[in-house]
Formats: structure tokens, C-alpha cells, sequence
């Protein structure tokens, strides 16, 4: 197993240098979940929500707060990010939204984080705004399905 990275030899907590990486194309993509009673599901799916269009006002959170990763997280550099989308597919079945987030940029470091980032406040916003007609809703599964480039290659969840 590899060493934790964002630590010293006398074990303090700092921001890997990242200096001397080459700079490449780098991509990551995460997915979660959203579970939530079918009334919610409906009113979402047929734009009748009295607080406008959910899953529009939370595909922009999660792009912002993609970009803001940094802001959050401490140890995270600052990236220019080169792309960030956001999608949604409804699960009628189990009354819930799945989310993912594709963060991309070129550069010497990863954007892992970003996508994860960006899937957690997409989440939280649908949250937010139907919270007044369901509390019960249900974040699950937020997780890295697979990221690209970097000195690590490809990886991608089974």
C-alpha cells in the first residue's frame, strides 16, 4: 500500500508539492444518490416543486462548488478546471436521483476531489429544496467511479 501523501516525516499535516509533476489531462468522474418518497420524485420530474426547477438550480450548485473544492477542502490545491457537467438519471423504481459529476482539467494534479465535491452539494441542494416537503430523503453512495491521467494512469470502480 502507498503512503499517505499529506503527511511530513515528523508527521504533520501539508499540502504535497506538486512542483516537479508534468502536467497532464486529467479527468475524474463520481456518482451518488438520492433517495426520496415518490410524491417528492414526481413533483421533481414534473416542474411542480413551488421552488422552481430542482435538479437546474442543483446541476449549477454542483458546477460551483466543483470549482470551489479548494475553498473546502484544506488540503486541495487550487485547480483551473477545464470542463464540470453534471447529470441526473431517475430511478423510478426506488424513488430516487442518481447524480454524476465529470470534473476535468490539465494540470499536475488530480481532480478527484472536485468531482466527489461536486456530487456532494448537487445532492445537498435537492435536499435543500425539497426538504420542506420531504426530511426523510436519504444521500448515499457518493463515491469515485474513475479517474484518468496523472503518474497513477487509469482507474475505474469494478
Amino acid at each position: 500500500m502507498t503512503k499517505l501523501t499529506h503527511f511530513n516525516q515528523a508527521g504533520e499535516a501539508h499540502m504535497v508539492d506538486i512542483a516537479a509533476k508534468a502536467p497532464s489531462a486529467r479527468r475524474a468522474l463520481a456518482g451518488g444518490r438520492i433517495v426520496m418518497l415518490p410524491e417528492t420524485l414526481r413533483l421533481i420530474r414534473q416542474g411542480g416543486h413551488k421552488k422552481g426547477d430542482v435538479l437546474g438550480v442543483a446541476r449549477v450548485a454542483g458546477i460551483m462548488a466543483t470549482k470551489r473544492t479548494a475553498e473546502l477542502v484544506p488540503m486541495c490545491h487550487p485547480l483551473s478546471l477545464t470542463h464540470v457537467a453534471v447529470e441526473f438519471d431517475i430511478d423510478a423504481d426506488n424513488s430516487a436521483i442518481e447524480c454524476r459529476v465529470t470534473a476535468e482539467t490539465t494540470g499536475q494534479t488530480g481532480v478527484e476531489m472536485e468531482a466527489l465535491n461536486g456530487v456532494q452539494v448537487t445532492l445537498l441542494t435537492i435536499y435543500d429544496m425539497c426538504k420542506a416537503v420531504d426530511r426523510g430523503m436519504v444521500i448515499s453512495d457518493v463515491r469515485l467511479l474513475e479517474k484518468s491521467g496523472g503518474k497513477s494512469g487509469n482507474w475505474q470502480r469494478d
